[in-house]
């Protein structure tokens, strides 16, 4: 029998397509794939307008796109128009296909888009896409963002059992589960959490393969204890705050792709609000740059945040889902040996961008920063980002070439201010473990040295 489940990513299942009202349409600015079900269908179409769209502009795809297996493979693509739109998308905004012959004629990708599904033991699960303005909506401002706790079935077992050739698939719900209630864990300002799932990580790729069995769930437990009784605070208080590092890597992420991306024009307004905010114009220094950048996170990131906590939990919770951590999306397609403390590098990454445009973003709208500019600086940077594969593998190599891929040096992509403020605990789903039987809260003693 499998262990309990903490965790499941309930809120996927409210997602609800906007259509014509959405602010920037999926069917716009990025390669389209159809899988060969879907392209079969397209061409048993009777003749007229849309059959000759179709056959236009729907074209086999090139053999790297098809190097994946499974009907939902890439099969074909659609040859987008001009000015980056799918030729199918209609004056109204709406599909063709769809307006014509129902859901079924969508292909796997459009039909499936902004959740990113996935099977865990047997299991499947959804978690969303941030690149789309209403899923950006849903994960974010939702203060309770819904997952529930559940229990595997026994049938799961049977699964594991089956599977036998990776050791690490009985222990991938219990150190999930771990790593989402850490994120949760107010106690601790979100830095500090980020950091203490940095040496949970380092202290899983420590453990041999032969003794997972017997090694996992004392970790789970001896950690748990650890971040109950506050030890660590000390020195997580002792590491650096370095604002000029922070600032330049921030920059190269956020310069990645640039010259090999199309730049929708959300981005390009994204991109000008930070460097307005941090005071990008001529003449302007790395100094001049890092004391605009430390302004705005002290003067309006921080204080918005601090009253919104959810936002930046929520965001890393679906980025926890989506991206299978600490196991990682290639761990779960191929049963590869994880590293879990490369899975934090790249979570740390993608974090650290999203945070450093925020702060740049706050910094140019300042008293008018709202959530509204929270979700187009998301939404934007995820558009751009998360659909390139080279992106992660790129920041990774970023991160090495700079000596910041280590825990030491990826705190600095992490906390800015030199002291945070004790935050209220999370009113649904505590993070008790339960495998340790305890919860990982800070006791009194240790909270108020936190302050």
């Amino acid at each position: 029998m499998l262990p309990a489940r903490l965790f499941k990513p309930e809120y996927s299942e409210s997602f609800r397509c906007i259509g014509p009202a959405c602010e920037d349409s999926c069917c716009e600015g990025w390669t389209i794939y159809i899988d060969q079900p879907t392209f079969d269908k397209y061409r048993a179409l009777p003749p007229g307008p849309l059959s000759t769209i179709i056959e236009e502009n729907v074209l086999r795809a090139s053999a790297d796109a098809n190097s994946t297996s499974g009907a939902a493979s890439p099969f074909a693509q659609v040859r987008m128009t001009a000015d980056a739109k799918c030729p199918l998308l209609s004056a109204d905004r709406l599909c063709q296909a769809q307006v014509a012959h129902g859901e079924a004629y969508l292909s796997h990708m459009c039909a499936t888009y902004p959740r990113a599904i996935y099977s865990i033991q047997g299991e499947t699960e959804k978690a969303l896409s941030l690149s789309c303005p209403e899923a950006a909506r849903l994960v974010l401002l939702d203060p309770d963002l819904p997952m529930s706790a559940g229990q595997n079935d026994g049938s799961l077992a049977g699964n594991v059992a089956a599977s036998g050739s990776d050791p690490w698939q009985p222990h991938f719900w219990s150190i999930r589960d771990f790593a989402l209630a850490l994120v949760r864990n107010r106690a601790y300002p979100l830095w500090q959490r980020m950091f203490l799932l940095g040496l949970f990580s380092q202290r899983l790729d420590a453990i041999a393969l032969a003794d997972l069995s017997e090694k996992v769930p004392p970790l789970l437990a001896g950690f748990a204890a650890t971040i109950q009784s506050g030890t660590l605070l000390p020195a997580m208080e002792a590491l650096p705050v370095d604002h000029a590092r922070q600032l330049d890597l921030v920059l190269r992420l956020a310069g990645m792709l640039l010259k090999r991306s199309n730049l929708r024009p959300r981005f390009i307004e994204c991109l000008e609000a930070f460097r307005q905010g941090i005071g990008n114009a001529p003449g302007a220094t790395l100094e001049s740059l890092t004391a605009h950048y430390a302004d705005a996170h002290d003067r309006y990131y921080a204080p918005f945040f601090q009253n919104r906590p959810h936002i930046l939990e929520n965001y890393l919770i679906n980025t926890i889902f989506r991206c299978r951590f600490p196991f990682g999306s290639e761990w779960a397609r191929t049963s590869a040996v994880p590293s879990m403390s490369h899975e934090f590098a790249l979570l740390t990454a993608q974090f650290a961008l999203m945070k450093g445009l925020l702060i740049g973003v706050s910094g140019s709208h300042r008293e008018r920063f709202s959530v509204d500019h929270v979700v187009h600086t998301v939404q934007a940077a995820g558009k751009h980002f998360d659909h390139h594969m080279d992106f992660l593998k790129d920041a990774h190599a970023l991160l090495v070439e700079h000596r910041m891929d280590d825990a030491r040096g990826l705190v600095i992509l992490l906390r800015n201010a030199a002291s945070n403020p004790f935050q209220p605990a999370l009113s649904s789903i505590q993070p008790s473990m339960h495998a340790s039987g305890s919860d990982m809260s800070v006791p009194p003693t240790a909270q108020s040295s936190a302050v």
